[in-house]
């Protein structure tokens, strides 16, 4: 392909995602692909010869889109919102355009800086202490294990590093039992140990009890986006000398409105906080926005130096190869630059808030309806439910009139949601958060829910 052919073929791309967005909401927010049948329809062989751009994009609007989950429909109330926005695309596509690979200052000095600058904007936007600092990691994922390996080489003197693990390096994790998979994938990679994650118990509203010890708080668990008293953990952690680590993945975002910041009352104690821009604040996946207050700990934990490496303006610069798990580096903080201009904090409050909105409008109307219950408490945009047909019915009956209702939802092309338990409970989970979500939207995902339970009930 070469400039022209790019040119025409690049101005035909935006034309169609400009058109995409137009019409979203005509296509199945689920995708009602069945196993194996994209696949079936692919070559097993890639081509000998170069095939023509009008061909491999046929092929993209004939195999693959049949094969998409729209996650970016107004209907889509799945998982934790992956939103984008147009201003985040465009600068993914200047990032994909520079191709950096911005793993120190030297590599794109522009890159380095930027994302310094972009990280103390967001620390102030959501609300965090000055004493931190930040980092663009992949997902809260790989941030949470940077907190993990961290606090492992920080409390055993860094000797792990060195010499491995010896019978005298035994540790110990906590989370709570509404906790998310990353945790525990965490501590296996970090080398501590499936058996040694403690699950700490939780209240009648999901939210961690700080009553025993642990080290990682979640502001918003996934499951009902229950919020663990900060301050109250924290504190036992101080006494402990044990790693606080912050999993704020979804709920960070909305820390941009000032009457959402008692969810981190106690954030001083805390050694480690992830929240994702990718989960809720309208910038493409991937992108992970990752704190410390111990910077020289984390560099310490990370840092490796080969010749080929070393560079004259070390001591200045900030190389952020050395502030995580990977050595390559993609350009992410151009997106969420562009994101923060383009918006502004009060374009965000603005539309953050209208979701956390919407999410309340839903559950009120909800309840309202004969047979609907509502499982958890609701402080954010995610609300649980479920319906019981008729009194008197057993818990499984329960649980499984709940899993048909979801397969049935979901299979009606309409709306996207998906489950989760909590204690003993199947239960449907409603998450508000795309940024084209409007009221309608969860007026007809209301409707669709209603009509759909008592229809099945009768």
């Amino acid at each position: 392909m070469n400039i022209s052919e790019f040119k025409k073929n690049g101005h035909m791309i935006i034309d169609w995602i400009a058109d995409y967005f137009e019409n979203i909401e005509k296509y199945p927010v689920k995708s009602k692909s069945s196993p194996g049948e994209v696949i079936s329809k692919l070559p097993a062989c890639a081509p000998d010869r170069a095939e023509k751009f009008e061909k491999i994009f046929g092929d993209f609007e004939k195999i693959i889109m049949p094969g998409i989950t729209h996650w970016q429909s107004p209907s889509f109330f799945a998982y934790f919102p992956a939103n984008n926005s147009f201003p985040s695309i465009l600068g993914e596509l200047l990032s994909s355009a520079l191709g950096a690979q911005c793993m120190s200052w030297a590599t794109s000095p522009a890159a380095a800086e930027l994302e310094e600058a972009v990280m103390k904007q967001l620390a102030k936007i959501i609300g965090l202490p000055e004493s931190f600092c930040g980092v663009i990691e992949d997902t809260a994922s790989t941030s949470t294990l940077c907190a993990a390996l961290s606090a492992r080489e920080k409390y055993s003197d860094y000797s792990i590093n060195s010499e491995g693990f010896g019978p005298e390096n035994k540790f110990t994790a906590y989370c709570s039992g509404q906790a998310h998979s990353s945790i525990e994938k965490a501590v296996k990679i970090a080398g501590i140990g499936k058996n040694r994650l403690r699950l700490i118990g939780c209240d009648k509203n999901y939210a961690m009890m700080p009553s025993e010890i642990f080290a990682v708080a979640a502001i918003g668990t996934t499951g009902s986006t229950a919020i663990d008293p900060l301050r109250a953990i924290g504190r036992i952690c101080k006494k402990y000398g044990i790693w606080l680590h912050v999993d704020a993945a979804y709920a960070g975002s909305a820390l941009v409105l000032p009457e959402m910041r008692y969810m981190i009352n106690g954030v001083e104690y805390a050694d480690s906080f992830v929240f994702n821009p990718h989960k809720w604040l309208f910038t493409n996946f991937d992108c992970s926005a990752y704190f410390v207050k111990d910077k020289a700990a984390l560099i310490k934990t990370f840092e490796i130096l080969p010749e080929y490496l070393k560079t004259s303006e070390k001591s200045a610069v900030n190389n952020y190869r050395d502030w995580g798990i990977q050595l390559g580096r993609r350009f992410r903080s151009l997106k969420l630059w562009f994101v923060l201009r383009s918006f502004g904090v009060s374009g965000l409050r603005k539309i953050i808030k209208k979701h956390i909105e919407l999410a309340q409008y839903f559950a009120e109307k909800l309840s309202a309806e004969n047979g609907f219950e509502i499982m958890a408490p609701h402080p954010l945009s995610v609300v649980c439910f479920r319906f019981k047909p008729r009194a008197g019915i057993s818990q499984e009956k329960i649980d499984a009139f709940n899993a048909g209702l979801l397969e049935k939802l979901n299979s009606s092309g309409k709306l996207y949601l998906s489950h989760t338990k909590l204690g003993k409970d199947f239960v449907i989970r409603m998450a508000i958060g795309q940024t084209g979500t409007e009221k309608k939207h969860v007026k007809a995902a209301l409707d669709t829910i209603i009509k759909t339970a008592k229809s099945m009930s009768k």
